[in-house]
């Protein structure tokens, strides 16, 4: 006798992230409920596991459109308005953190078991050392507001663990072909390909560790499959920095990257993957790999 599938709720369906996992989900069986602030995305695999539900969680909306009940909810939309600041404060908190609220406590009356929360690496700040998960987040001025709705919605789910699990994923520097051009690592294709300058803060310039979509939706599926309330960084294996990504780059677009050099101080931004590695999943898609796609 087969068990029944679980449900799965899926805000953020048609980013980057979301657009991936969904597929991911599908492939494993799980009746996915795919939220979105845009039209179904017709390139998603036709699927009798998939229901669109659209809503603008930059506006008022009701949770009455979702379904009566859910096993898991991975909470992935979040503003594409992260540089518009303060014209754009009252979008980005209704996304980034209203709309966690209203979840949060739909998942309550859902029966939910576990919900999953899209934060991001940047609330971290930047240092010498790579980040774990239990480095304390400073709460500064400096955090900018963007990452601060960021922080305010780990805090709020926190306060749901007695209910179902809280799975909290703060994310570090995810890329795919399907990202908005505007993100670091496609810009960094387009400037290099056209000769724009590279300004590197010091000879090499920052180092970060970027995670291949496909990666980071591994890595979001197994989740399924934990108990408990956690907190991962989810990063990729190679620590890179800006001048090994923008010379990689320079060789698949056959164009030597042009760098200015600023005498400032470096601060990396790097995720420790030790806990993803060994509890979710191992990252195995090469940068060189993965940026491949971008420029294919």
């Amino acid at each position: 006798m087969s068990l029944p599938k679980k449900n799965i709720l899926v805000t953020g369906a048609n980013g980057l992230i979301g657009f991936e996992l969904i597929q991911n989900l599908i492939s494993k069986g799980f009746n996915v409920y795919a939220l979105s602030h845009s039209a179904p995305n017709t390139s998603l695999p036709a699927s009798g596991l998939l229901h669109y539900i659209h809503a603008d969680l930059s506006k008022d909306w009701d949770v009455g459109i979702l379904p009566a009940q859910i096993d898991i909810i991975y909470h992935l939309a979040q503003s594409e308005h992260f540089r518009d600041f303060p014209e754009k404060a009252i979008e980005v908190f209704n996304v980034n953190t209203a709309s966690t609220l209203k979840l949060l406590n739909y998942a309550v009356k859902a029966s939910c078991k576990k919900f999953v929360y899209a934060s991001s690496g940047g609330i971290y700040g930047n240092s010498d050392k790579g980040f774990t998960e239990d480095t304390p987040i400073n709460f500064s001025n400096d955090l900018g507001f963007y990452f601060s709705t960021k922080v305010n919605s780990e805090i709020l789910a926190s306060n749901y663990n007695k209910f179902f699990d809280v799975i909290i994923t703060r994310f570090f520097f995810v890329y795919g072909k399907r990202q908005n051009k505007s993100m670091l690592i496609p810009r960094l294709v387009t400037n290099i390909s056209t000769g724009t300058t590279i300004t590197l803060n010091g000879n090499d310039g920052i180092k970060i560790n970027p995670i291949h979509v496909s990666d980071a939706a591994n890595a979001l599926s197994a989740v399924v499959n934990t108990s408990g309330s956690h907190v991962f960084n989810i990063g990729g294996s190679e620590i890179l920095s800006f001048r090994e990504i923008c010379t990689t780059i320079g060789a698949l677009v056959n164009n030597e990257p042009v760098f200015k050099i600023l005498d400032a101080e470096v601060k990396h931004l790097i995720g420790d993957i030790s806990k993803m590695s060994q509890q979710l999943y191992l990252p195995k898609v090469s940068f060189k790999q993965g940026v491949s796609e971008l420029i294919d």
